[in-house]
């Protein structure tokens, strides 16, 4: 049968998986006991990027879904949302009233795949290696509230931060405080290609063909220690080209699911039950697309032409025409079902308009129309992105007051362009670390932000930040968070265009498919097994 699984809330904030897919056929793929998943992203070694699945560089949804299924941390974002839980730690909690003290204390008996025992040792050595090596646009960013880390003995390992941290064991719970074996990772320098060796659910080996992940075998790890049950054996994740060749893959039984990117097409076929063999399954996202500026660039240097083009876009009018149900408008970094979100965008702007983007220009003494270009990535966020810049052009250029192009790049050549500062407008998408309004704002307004972006707001990075993060309570971060967002809505740095939902595809003999994303976008493939369902 074919029928489409809702996602339905639990409490306010979040949103819990209540049903699985179900089952009954004797459909599959052809890789024997192995459940094989597809997936669009890209996991290319190149000479600008030769470390892509380095916990100290990883920092995109793609990569991280790998380490995620690899590399084990203290803590863990459980299966229905809510507080991490511990994972390779048997507790941790803050240890003083200030939220500046964080210990944990490890599970007995770990070890890597390898063998080796995994100490407190190892856990201060891979999370000071990340802050050591710094990887330009890498994740050590998410870390730097730590000061020192100590150790005591095998099991018991402290964190002393700089300043207070709510969102600190969030913070632990993410890929970039994996832990690793010394013995395969150097203290002050990367690790090339594509080898990955952890403590995790699965081993990981990848079938490379050009520099490129063809396809990665995920094998349960015999020895893994954690919170997580793995329902299956082995997983196998095939990268292909475009969302068009991951569908006709599981429409002849090639493959077992579809996770990321599938088209709006493909979405709303499905949808309308035009397979009896594949289910849809929809679940709540955390997923925003924004465009982002180079605030030095002489385009876009003046603020008044980006506060013109935020009162331009339509965002409604974006999202009926490329992604229809799929999305939804956004008026601010932080989505609408996250604590602390506010309609900054909306407060400032409201409805598009002509004429008001016109004053603001005149006002700022801009001629125009302003010329330049939007880029956009052609292979990282789905097919629909050509369309998508093509009604932003038009928006802007049908006021009159723009002559805009757009131009495409792929992701291996756009993501280093961009961290270069060779664009002046670009598009990009936020899948977060963790389910916090801090994770919309920090790595992209605190020092260092992820995307190199020029843009600085003491008053952010000073002081609204760090006041947001001593509140535990985050209901009680709300007025310094709204501060930022009203912030970045003045001085449009970055510019919100929507959030979307996810979806997972499946043949109907594979079970679990409601727990495979999380909604922060993590894949959780221990959830997948082949059966038949409820």
């Amino acid at each position: 049968m074919n029928r489409k699984t809702l996602v339905l809330p639990a409490v306010a904030g979040l949103l819990t998986p209540v049903l699985a897919a179900c089952g009954g056929s004797d459909s599959g793929s052809k890789s024997g006991d192995a459940i094989v998943v597809g997936t669009t992203d890209q996991f290319t070694a190149t000479k600008d990027a030769p470390a892509p699945l380095d916990p100290a560089y990883a920092y995109d949804v793609g990569t991280w879904n790998i380490l995620r299924q690899s590399v084990q941390t203290l803590m863990a974002q459980p299966k229905g949302e809510g507080a991490p839980a511990p994972d390779a730690a048997e507790s941790c909690s803050f240890t003083d009233s200030g939220s500046e003290r964080y210990a944990c204390k490890l599970r007995e008996g770990l070890q890597f795949a390898s063998g080796d025992p995994v100490t407190a040792k190892d856990v201060k050595y891979s999370i000071e290696r990340v802050l050591r090596i710094n990887a330009e646009g890498g994740p050590s960013a998410l870390l730097n509230t730590i000061d020192t880390i100590e150790t005591q003995g095998d099991r018991e390992v402290v964190f002393h931060l700089k300043t207070a941290d709510a969102t600190f064991p969030y913070k632990l719970s993410t890929p970039v405080a994996g832990i690793v074996n010394p013995k395969d990772y150097e203290k002050d320098k990367l690790r090339d290609g594509f080898e990955i060796d952890g403590s995790g659910p699965y081993t990981f080996k990848a079938d490379v063909k050009d520099d490129a992940i063809a396809s990665a075998t995920f094998t349960k790890n015999p020895s893994y220690k954690g919170s997580v049950q793995v329902n299956n054996g082995k997983v196998e994740l095939r990268a292909f080209a475009d969302a068009d060749a991951m569908g006709d893959a599981i429409d002849k039984g090639d493959i077992d699911v579809m996770t990321r990117t599938m088209s709006p097409a493909q979405i709303q076929k499905l949808d309308a039950g035009s397979d009896d063999n594949v289910d849809l399954v929809d679940m709540p996202g955390l997923e925003i697309r924004y465009l982002a500026f180079n605030t030095n660039a002489s385009t876009v240097k003046s603020k008044a032409v980006r506060q013109a083009m935020a009162q331009l876009i339509n965002r409604g009018e974006l999202v009926s025409k490329v992604y229809g149900t799929q999305a939804e408008p956004l008026y601010s970094l932080v989505p609408a079902t996250v604590t602390g979100h506010s309609n900054s965008f909306f407060n400032k702007y409201g409805n598009p308009s002509t004429d008001k983007a016109k004053s603001l220009l005149a006002k700022a003494g801009i001629t125009t129309p302003v010329k330049l270009t939007l880029h956009y990535t052609t292979d990282h966020y789905g097919s629909a992105t050509k369309q998508e810049f093509e009604v932003l052009q038009k928006q802007l250029n049908d006021s009159g007051l723009f002559d805009a192009s757009i131009e495409g790049h792929p992701w291996s050549d756009f993501r280093p362009a961009e961290r270069k500062g060779e664009y002046d407008v670009f598009g990009m998408g936020w899948f977060p670390d963790f389910p916090d309004a801090d994770n919309f704002l920090a790595p992209f307004l605190d020092k260092a932000n992820f995307l190199g972006l020029p843009y600085s707001n003491s008053a952010i990075q000073r002081s609204l930040i760090p006041q947001s993060r001593r509140e535990a309570d985050r209901l009680g971060a709300s007025k310094s968070l709204t501060q930022i967002q009203d912030t970045v809505a003045d001085d449009v740095p970055l510019l919100p265009l929507w959030q979307g939902k996810q979806y997972v595809a499946a043949r109907d003999d594979i079970t679990g498919v409601a727990y495979a994303l999380n909604s922060s976008s993590t894949l959780q493939l221990w959830e997948l097994s082949r059966g038949v369902g409820d």
